[in-house]
């Protein structure tokens, strides 16, 4: 099996397969070739599960594509993506809507353009809202395109939040904020830090484990532009 290998400092053998399918073995500076191949040899069954599914995500990835008919999440909610009356691209309350004349690249570009405008007002406003119940104050909020974190805040307090989580539920929302804004008081995974957390969202687990499963389903589209 064909591997890339990468020697490092580290004090054990690892095997990580990336998202192009290529594997690639991590292993100490002074380990030698034969105990690599026969380590790799041992979890062949393993690597080659997990190309399989990579190779099954990517090819759903490249035929996903966003039309008229398909439906749209936002809020945890889900919504037509209907024929637009006029030459729009938009978002009623009830529906999206696009017109047919469009490419499915141009209606998605015009979708994202839709959330990213969504996550920005329902996000910027439940930051406002739920800092000034926890008493902190970030340093700025910004909205990206992060594919990998729903949130992050960083060493001087600046909070960043993925579009993408426009799409999860409201209290899916709520909790990713809290996280974020907590690490303004505790810049860890302490027991100090989750018991803020939990003082808000005391139920954080269920929302972990919805977010868990929408970046599964996320995994498998692709919201590039």
């Amino acid at each position: 099996m064909e591997y890339k290998l990468t020697r490092t400092k580290r004090k054990t053998i690892g095997i990580y397969v990336r998202k192009d399918a290529v594997v690639e073995v991590r292993c100490p500076v002074t380990m030698s070739k034969r105990a690599i191949d026969e380590f790799v040899a041992s979890q062949r069954k393993w690597i080659e599960e997990q190309i399989q599914a990579i190779r099954q995500r990517n090819e759903k990835k490249s035929a996903f594509s966003v039309q008229i008919g398909c439906s749209l999440r936002l809020m945890g909610e889900v919504y037509p993506l209907a024929q637009a009356q006029g030459n729009s691209i938009g978002f009623d309350g009830e529906k999206f809507y696009a017109p047919a004349s469009l490419s499915s690249q141009k209606i998605k570009e015009g979708i994202i353009s839709i959330y990213k405008k969504q996550a920005r007002t329902c996000i910027e406003y439940k930051v406002n809202r739920f800092a000034q119940l926890m008493g902190v104050e970030p340093q700025c909020v910004k909205i990206n395109s992060a594919s990998t974190r729903w949130g992050s805040c960083s060493g001087k307090n600046s909070l960043n939040f993925s579009w993408l989580l426009i799409m999860a539920q409201e209290k899916c929302i709520d909790y990713v904020i809290v996280h974020e804004l907590a690490h303004i008081l505790e810049h860890n995974h302490s027991k100090e830090f989750w018991s803020i957390v939990e003082g808000i969202i005391p139920d954080r687990k269920k929302q972990e484990k919805m977010l868990r499963e929408l970046h599964r389903e996320l995994a498998n589209e692709d919201w590039t532009c």
